[in-house]
């Protein structure tokens, strides 16, 4: 099994005595821009909704019909992006037009708004918390946790820690699944759940009468696409080689913010096609930030902080990391 360490080398990103400054300057970019806001969500659900439609136009042409679904399926992912922004009220400028517009996305989500809301602000919370890893996306096992693990609690992580299994089995039970009751429900917004789902009934009905047959094995190959590249992003946001983890009361919020989550460099239009979700480190230093300015203000940070990025091969090399050593 592969150990990640818990001693990850410091960088002047990471120092204590920096923390304040670059809350200062993270705060020269969280004002929220209504028009920048209206063209990122009514441009990204114009592209779900063409994608989707050009997809049910052609078939059975393959050549065609795949990366129309591979393109509704990103455009889906950024939809989830954005509305994970309206959860921190961050993509609009007033309360009342973020809520909305989260509401508005849940169907094509696939994710009940109140409830994710309330169950990711609980993520940002607990973030780098040993003692509260229940409120986060992927679940990490420390290496005494293993060692004083059973026999098929160990088979159960090897194969729940296995990408091969983890990307693509993991986001279609997620996202189709688990969210149709997710975790909180029944306190948080138990009826809003309800008619969530039955609103995608509603849209399903509506492809299915539509487009027949064709049009449900495109919609359901978009959501398992969708799924695969939104585990892809959930695993590599805290879960890579220089992460940290630690207890209270010696745990530190902005350094489990900074350096607990990751920094991913995957190109421009990478980035662009998951609304900057990439910089995830800055995100959760100041949920603040919108999604349209998270990319310009990393970039303007590492002009004065050395900042730790990651590329494409370290971020398939994350995968293999297993458990997290707190003794070392």
């Amino acid at each position: 099994m592969h150990v990640t360490p818990s001693l990850p080398k410091t960088t002047p990103t990471y120092r204590q005595d920096a923390e304040r400054e670059i809350r200062r300057f993270t705060r020269d970019w969280t004002k929220r821009d209504d028009r920048l806001a209206t063209v990122s969500y009514v441009a990204t659900f114009a592209v779900y909704v063409l994608s989707l439609w050009l997809a049910f136009q052609v078939w059975p042409i393959w050549w065609l019909v795949v990366p129309l679904t591979l393109l509704n399926a990103v455009a889906g992912v950024r939809l989830y992006v954005l509305q994970h922004d309206t959860g921190h009220n961050s993509l609009f400028s007033t309360k009342w037009r973020n809520m909305l517009a989260g509401h508005g996305l849940s169907i094509f989500t696939l994710t009940p708004f109140a409830v994710m809301q309330h169950n990711h602000n609980e993520h940002h919370s607990h973030l780098g918390n040993l003692d509260e890893r229940e409120t986060t996306e992927i679940y990490t096992m420390t290496l005494r946790e293993w060692h004083e693990a059973g026999f098929w609690e160990r088979v159960y992580y090897r194969l729940y820690r296995n990408p091969l299994l983890m990307v693509p089995v993991g986001g279609l039970f997620t996202y189709a699944i688990a969210y149709r009751w997710p975790k909180n429900a029944a306190k948080i917004a138990p009826w809003q759940v309800v008619l969530h789902n039955g609103g995608i009934a509603v849209f399903v009905f509506a492809i299915w009468a539509y487009a027949g047959v064709p049009g449900l094995v495109i919609y359901t190959g978009s959501i398992f696409l969708a799924g695969c590249l939104g585990v892809f992003l959930v695993y590599l946001q805290h879960n890579f080689e220089d992460t940290w983890w630690h207890r209270k009361p010696d745990l530190n919020p902005a350094r489990a913010a900074l350096q607990g989550s990751s920094a991913l460099d995957l190109g421009w239009w990478f980035d662009l096609a998951v609304a900057n979700i990439t910089y995830h480190d800055i995100h959760h230093f100041n949920a603040n930030i919108p999604s349209y300015r998270l990319r310009a203000c990393h970039r303007a940070l590492r002009k004065h902080y050395e900042v730790q990025t990651i590329g494409w091969a370290e971020a398939f090399r994350s995968f293999a990391l297993k458990l997290w050593d707190e003794d070392q």
